[in-house]
């Protein structure tokens, strides 16, 4: 283990402060300042609020991770960092503080890819990833299926949400409940007290005729909606338990369809879920029964690192040092719109000549 790479990686693409310490595959430190109280009056998540409160978490976070982990900042080999996507504020708070820690530390910095580190963080529960492996990313940004045979260079994407995200759903669907923000635990909770079969709420791009990988919930979200409406209109009590178990059921049943099709059209045995919607008790029990019975092992990371965090950064960053991945230069930029298929953000011929060692 001591010759493995350590790591700390730094997370700051939405409202939490992540920093995280890995050694190889083993976690040694997750320290995560969240400004999720800060945004709750607005509805969601405010990006200069973001921005500025992980300005002012980013050096005592930093330290309490190094703390935790019982490390000085001088026994890192490298510096990880996402680059992208994200909110280009936050995100560029995170790129800057991770350049200044390497550059005075004098140490490798690596810009790595969000949604990549969302799939590498389960290395840290269960070992390295069988190549290839199937991914399914579900949080308020992003529901992506995603192929991968070497998670440092080769994610490809097999489909994507074409409008809001399922995370996203979740939040506005809770909004509508009069449940709050976010929406993702306390949907969960109010369903496990309801009827998933109480309402039959459309599922988004499940006919035989369309994008076989794709995600949609902008339709079930406004078809939520309505439904309310209508019970409000009529003078009638709306039965929020039952609304959120079968807007819940609708969700998973689509994701997990879905994922597993593709695991068995590409002959894929292995799928991972991550993102922060991974946390829901109803998609993990869904996808636990769907893939036993199609023969496919499921990966998901314990809830606290199925969230935005830092781990998961140090987790790809220390895969990234361990298979002598060119790192970045420190003319890193933060690319809130970073394609899956860009990993890590290596340096160029020409910025290796700019920045020698």
């Amino acid at each position: 283990m001591a010759d493995e790479p350590l790591v700390l990686g730094i997370e700051t693409s939405c409202d939490e402060t992540g920093i995280g310490i890995v050694r190889g595959t083993t976690l040694l430190a997750d320290a995560v300042a969240t400004s999720v109280e800060e945004h709750g009056r607005f509805g969601g998540v405010v990006p200069e609020i973001a921005s500025r409160a992980h300005l002012e978490a980013m050096v005592p976070t930093v330290q309490r991770a190094l703390d935790e982990a019982g490390i000085k900042a001088s026994d890192l080999d490298g510096i990880a960092v996402t680059a992208g996507p994200g909110l280009a504020g936050a995100l560029l708070v995170g790129v800057s503080a991770a350049k200044a820690y390497a550059y005075a530390l004098d140490k490798p910095l690596y810009g790595v890819n969000h949604l990549a580190s969302h799939i590498c963080v389960d290395q840290l529960e269960h070992g390295r990833l069988p190549e290839p492996t199937m991914a399914l990313l579900v949080s308020g940004g992003h529901s992506s299926l995603l192929l991968t045979s070497d998670i440092t260079s080769d994610v490809r994407s097999l489909g994507a949400t074409i409008d809001d995200a399922a995370g996203e759903a979740f939040d506005k669907v809770a909004r509508v409940l009069g449940l709050g923000f976010p929406g993702g635990p306390v949907i969960d909770r109010y369903a496990a007290e309801g009827d998933p079969g109480a309402i039959r709420f459309p599922r988004g791009l499940s006919g035989p005729n369309d994008a076989a990988y794709d995600f949609s919930f902008s339709g079930l979200k406004t078809s939520v909606a309505r439904w309310i409406e209508a019970k409000r209109r009529a003078g009638e009590e709306v039965p929020v338990r039952d609304v959120a178990a079968s807007f819940q059921e609708a969700v998973t049943d689509i994701l997990t369809r879905k994922a597993v099709r593709a695991c068995r059209d590409h002959g894929v045995d292995h799928l991972m879920i991550g993102g922060g919607v991974a946390a829901n008790s109803r998609l993990r029990a869904m996808a636990q029964e769907r893939c036993e019975r199609a023969g496919i092992e499921l990966r998901v990371p314990r809830m606290k690192l199925c969230t935005d965090n830092g781990a998961m950064v140090a987790a790809l960053g220390s895969e990234m040092v361990w298979r002598n991945r060119a790192p970045s230069s420190f003319d890193l930029s933060a690319d809130s719109s970073l394609p899956v298929t860009e990993t890590h953000v290596p340096a160029t011929h020409d910025d290796l000549h700019r920045f020698p060692d």
